[in-house]
């Protein structure tokens, strides 16, 4: 390596003829080539599939391109001689490339740790760059930024959702507009680029969090272990508050490993009573016992759950992720009437445990965002005896545990997916009396027509059918989104259908989210 990559953290800095590999050409990869173009770096792409835009705008940018497959290293790669490897967030530690440039002592970056060195692009009025918040967890990350965002823009804050939630986090550092805070969601793909650097480019959050730690993406981490140190990694240098759940000693042991910034508070969240710096519920009343100068003998009200219920926001798992937000949002100073505030106004994503229609006394549940057990879990909590429609990509995990503790008290399962043997073997285990159909993609042109026709068959007025899946859906879907959204259509056509056969039912949804 020539390059001294120490010296820059500045987007100020003179990057000029610094030699970047860039894996990957997503929105994340195009982000950082075009940062890198603009800042005069020499930039090489390399990706198995460009698509067209991005095939177009690279030598607009300034940037070349290599496209092929990447089972090995590619020559022009090893000629470019990089001083730094760029990696996108699906580049897992195992990759040929990824191996090659650590091997090779060519320094590896995420986005995450390119964009904190130039995060001083667009300054605030007292000249100083965007304080940033890290959002990490199993489940409940984007819906936590969202709430994040939402909260200090109503505390009068220019706060920017952006990472992983969908807004590359480079974009949002060079927005000329500017932000107070940047809200960062990280994946574990991203924290796990992040944890390879030291120095003075390491991130240092005002506040950060992690929400939950399952089992998850180990087919990408190689296991468990790996995956809950990556995930740790959100704490590191924070330097207000590490904010962690109360309910999952996980988050709570990575925020006493943790080196923080001398002063910073350890904030704990959980649906339970608060301690002295903690956030919580009290007979249905949501408070802060952290951000109060009286905090051993007062506490401060947020909302209600009640109000909550009136949003859709209820749900116990949902609840979780507005405390953490709230709390935040608190080390901030923004006041709990702007919190209350912000909440009334907000409403969950799709396909978050989305009611698609209620019909025949039956309520049909799109949750196909729960795509791993520890999600499915929650949307069971939240709806016990439910008829489950479950299954898809496993991504490694095992789904015994899930199937154990929810398994017996569903009124039945419907399994879909290429790995539907994993789920009926753990239901034959553990709930061998639960009603279980299976639903081959091979055999039916369209899986969910059959899907909700099997659920139509078993549920009766009073039941839930919930799609929360506990799987990735890339093996029958375009993603989750697209299996939510076929599950609402073919509800919504069953729906039709059975109003036209019988005049006592509605003749469509009466209710929505």
């Amino acid at each position: 390596m020539t390059a001294d990559l120490a010296r820059l953290t500045s987007w100020h800095a003179d990057w000029s003829g610094l030699r970047v590999a860039v894996l990957g050409l997503s929105m994340t990869g195009f982000s950082v080539a075009d940062t890198l173009a603009e800042l005069g770096s020499d930039v090489l792409v390399v990706t198995e599939d460009a698509g067209e835009e991005y095939s177009r705008l690279l030598p607009v940018i300034g940037a070349r391109l290599w496209e092929g497959p990447l089972d090995s290293v590619p020559d022009e790669l090893v000629a470019h001689r990089p001083d730094v490897v760029i990696a996108s967030p699906g580049f897992p530690p195992h990759h040929p490339v990824v191996a090659w440039a650590q091997n090779a002592g060519v320094a590896v970056w995420g986005d995450i740790e390119l964009a904190w060195r130039v995060r001083d692009k667009v300054l605030r009025p007292d000249g100083t760059p965007a304080d940033w918040v890290l959002i990490t967890g199993t489940n409940g990350k984007t819906t936590t930024t969202q709430l994040t965002a939402t909260m200090l823009v109503a505390g009068g804050l220019r706060a920017a959702p952006c990472g992983n939630i969908g807004v590359p986090v480079l974009d949002a550092v060079r927005d000329p507009a500017g932000f107070d805070v940047l809200v960062v969601e990280v994946s574990s793909h991203q924290l796990w680029y992040l944890g390879l650097q030291d120095g003075d480019g390491r991130v240092s959050p005002h506040a950060s969090v992690c929400l939950n730690l399952a089992a998850d993406h180990l087919e990408w981490h190689g296991s468990f272990d790996a995956y809950r140190d990556a995930k740790a990694v959100v704490y590191q240098r924070t330097r207000v508050a590490c904010v962690y759940n109360k309910s999952d000693v996980a988050t709570r042991e990575m925020v006493e490993d943790a080196e923080v910034v001398e002063g910073c508070r350890a904030i704990g969240f959980d649906l339970g009573v608060p301690g002295p710096s903690d956030l919580g519920v009290v007979d249905g009343i949501l408070v802060d016992r952290a951000f109060l100068e009286e905090r051993r003998t007062n506490a401060l009200e947020l909302t209600t759950v009640d109000e909550l219920a009136e949003a859709g926001l209820a749900a116990p798992h949902v609840v979780a992720n507005i405390l953490a937000a709230a709390a935040i949002a608190r080390s901030f100073d923004v006041p709990p009437a702007a919190i209350r505030d912000a909440l009334r106004g907000f409403r969950l994503d799709p396909h978050r445990i989305e009611v698609v229609a209620v019909a025949g006394g039956v309520t049909w549940i799109d949750d196909s965002k729960a795509t791993n057990p520890h999600a499915a879990a929650s949307s069971l909590q939240a709806y016990p005896g439910a008829v489950w429609i479950i299954g898809g990509l496993l991504k490694g995990v095992d789904i015994d545990d899930l199937v154990a503790s929810r398994g017996p008290s569903v009124k039945a399962a419907i399994v879909i997916g290429v790995e539907r043997s994993e789920i009926v073997a753990a239901f034959g285990r553990h709930a061998p009396t639960v009603p279980l159909f299976e639903v081959d993609h091979a055999q039916t042109e369209d899986v969910m027509t059959e899907v909700v026709a099997r659920a139509a068959d078993v549920a009766h007025d009073g039941d839930v059918v919930l799609l929360a899946p506990a799987a990735a859906s890339f093996d029958q879907f375009a993603s989750y989104s697209d299996r939510g959204r076929r599950f609402a259509a073919a509800v919504n056509a069953r729906i039709g259908k059975d109003a036209g056969d019988n005049h006592d039912r509605p003749s469509g949804p009466v209710g929505s989210g």
